[in-house]
């Protein structure tokens, strides 16, 4: 199950320009893992819950300011929803950057998706689905761990669990807030939600204008960016076929990992994204509007 990081209405009516949709998407997935390239940069000296504290909240500042949410008018269920929808995606974005601080990013996107892989599963409850799933498993354990860093795995595999919880949050927060002022306010919720981890890091990056500039590029590419480009390509697509190509991400991680930050993935890395992508597809493509 392909799905962005920035939610997008759904279904929101495709148009003719289906071949501009699918270049939204191809550039959506290539942003988002070259801000995750950037974000590498600063891992070093302030580390990754730092990272994550300024990139959401930037972007909450920003989307704030563009959607400027009638918070006054919000109800106390409307605010629960908004607050639990914040706090998955702080933690699903803090959990993965403290992943590709320990294990190569194609190898962290490839392990993550299992967490959407296994809602879109439990959700479908058809055999198929939980057949992909296997598929899915085969391929990630093909990779090998014995050279990776354990707790990357396990970083990966919880901001996997983190992003199946942002995707069913976002559903009701879309159902409950119009236009993007939900999504402002969670931005600026996972940034209050990292702050006991990352407070030291984002001091640290703010006194340092080099450090700034990464940032600014994380905040740039990793949040605002997959966003336009995302909503922009749900205008033009049904929503099943956008999931189908952001099923891609695992794909774009890896050669983006290679291109930029000098892993080289294995054999068994590009076996195990091949077969995670194909799941990925599997579960989406029989879904409405695929």
């Amino acid at each position: 199950m392909g799905v962005n990081r920035s939610p997008v209405p759904a279904g929101t009516a495709p148009d003719r320009s289906r071949a501009t949709g699918v270049l939204l998407v191809l550039g959506s997935c290539a942003s988002l893992q070259f801000g995750a390239s950037a974000a590498t940069q600063v891992f070093p000296a302030a580390g990754p819950w730092g990272v994550t504290v300024l990139r959401l909240a930037f972007a909450g500042i920003v989307l704030t300011a563009l959607a400027r949410p009638r918070v006054g008018a919000w109800s106390r269920g409307t605010w629960v929803k908004v607050v639990l929808f914040g706090v998955s995606l702080g933690l699903m974005n803090g959990f993965f950057y403290a992943s590709i601080a320990r294990i190569p990013l194609g190898v962290a996107v490839t392990v993550e998706f299992l967490g959407p892989l296994l809602l879109a599963a439990t959700t479908g409850r058809r055999a198929r689905d939980f057949a992909w799933i296997a598929v899915a498993l085969a391929g990630i354990l093909l990779i090998g761990f014995d050279s990776l860093d354990p707790l990357g795995i396990v970083f990966a595999l919880v901001a996997g669990a983190f992003w199946a919880a942002y995707i069913l949050s976002s559903a009701r927060v879309g159902a409950a807030v119009d236009g993007q002022g939900g999504l402002a306010v969670a931005f600026l919720v996972g940034a209050l939600v990292q702050v006991p981890a990352g407070f030291h890091g984002a001091g640290v990056i703010l006194a340092d204008p080099t450090l700034i500039g990464w940032m600014a590029l994380t905040a740039l590419f990793g949040s605002l960016v997959p966003y336009a480009l995302g909503l922009g390509a749900l205008r033009r697509l049904p929503v099943g076929v956008f999931g189908i190509l952001l099923s891609l991400e695992p794909v774009f991680a890896a050669a983006i990992g290679w291109w930029l930050l000098g892993q080289t993935p294995s054999a068994a890395v590009w076996a195990a994204v091949v077969c995670v992508v194909a799941a990925s597809v599997g579960t989406t493509r029989n879904k409405p509007g695929a």
